[in-house]
């Protein structure tokens, strides 16, 4: 009997064609009526492939025995929930770092330099009335690292490559790292000239990035996000961007995505991304095939290759 699972979002093409090969999938989000899809369909549910699954649909499926999420972040899961049913949880994790870490070095270059200031400078026709304002490079710097996991240790090597120094704060220090450990966020970053927030999201993170960290960064500071909007106080972050007591700021992420604050459309000391720090079409694909191996697994009795829960 062919295994049956859920989507409750749209997944990348070549995921969802790889798992329409080896299962019967049912497409939550194109139902009309979706409560009594699940009330009719969702005990013969054996999987969800996706994210963003809550007690509320577990509750509606239960026979789902495994989670196979498309991301590394699975703060869009309840994993405690999960856990509690015996179901598992697997996530993407590693072949998206690389990915990462380039958008980061290229948010920070972006800022560092102005770059999308620059392009529109000419665009606009400005150029021959008077040179563009001198700026900053990341060379001598010293960026800290919210968050030294996978991510951030690619994060860590290409800075070390842009001669930047690297420190790090988390909740733990690794010996074998060569970078300077801080157990403090608001000292670390007094410390640095750029703070790079690549943590986990999730109630333990909220609001890590609070007004007092981002004060301590300072008016020369630059802040850059890449990891959950979440981590930061966006109200405060927006307030110190205008005020000019935070000194800029290159984002991937908000607080309430895709809806950015209206605040900083407007302001020139920063650089907005739209999430894309996955968002090549190899690292997808291999989010996607990482997927459906996860899956492949666990209804083949193995060991599961990125397990969460």
């Amino acid at each position: 009997m062919t295994i049956e699972i859920l989507q409750t979002h749209p997944l990348l093409a070549s995921c969802e064609a790889a798992l329409a090969e080896r299962y019967t999938v049912h497409k939550l989000h194109e139902q009309s009526d979706k409560a009594a899809w699940l009330a009719q369909n969702g005990a013969r549910i054996r999987a969800h492939a996706g994210s963003g699954v809550q007690a509320d649909l577990m509750d509606k499926l239960p026979k789902l025995e495994i989670i196979a999420s498309f991301g590394v972040g699975y703060d869009n899961i309840d994993t405690a929930a999960a856990k509690a049913r015996n179901i598992r949880v697997t996530n993407t994790p590693d072949v998206l770092n690389d990915a990462v870490a380039e958008l980061t070095i290229g948010l920070m270059i972006a800022l560092a330099r102005r770059i999308p200031q620059a392009d529109r400078f000419v665009r606009e026709g400005k150029w021959p009335h008077g040179n563009f304002p001198l700026l900053s490079e990341l060379t001598g710097k010293t960026v800290g690292i919210l968050g030294l996991g996978r991510i951030g240790k690619e994060i860590a090597t290409r800075a070390q490559a842009m001669k930047m120094r690297v420190v790090y704060c988390g909740r733990h220090r690794q010996p074998t790292v060569p970078y300077t450990y801080y157990d403090d966020l608001e000292t670390m970053s007094r410390d640095s000239d750029w703070l790079v927030v690549i943590a986990p999201g999730g109630k333990g993170t909220e609001g890590i990035v609070s007004r007092k960290v981002l004060e301590a960064l300072g008016p020369k500071g630059m802040l850059v996000n890449v990891a959950r909007g979440t981590l930061i106080d966006e109200a405060a972050m927006v307030e110190m961007l205008q005020s000019g007591t935070l000194g800029g700021a290159a984002l991937d992420v908000f607080e309430k995505e895709p809806k950015v604050p209206q605040a900083l459309l407007g302001l020139d000391n920063v650089v907005l991304s739209p999430h894309q720090g996955s968002a090549t079409h190899q690292t997808r694909d291999a989010m996607g095939a990482l997927l459906v191996a996860n899956l492949e697994k666990h209804f083949a009795g193995e060991p599961l290759i990125s397990a969460v829960v």
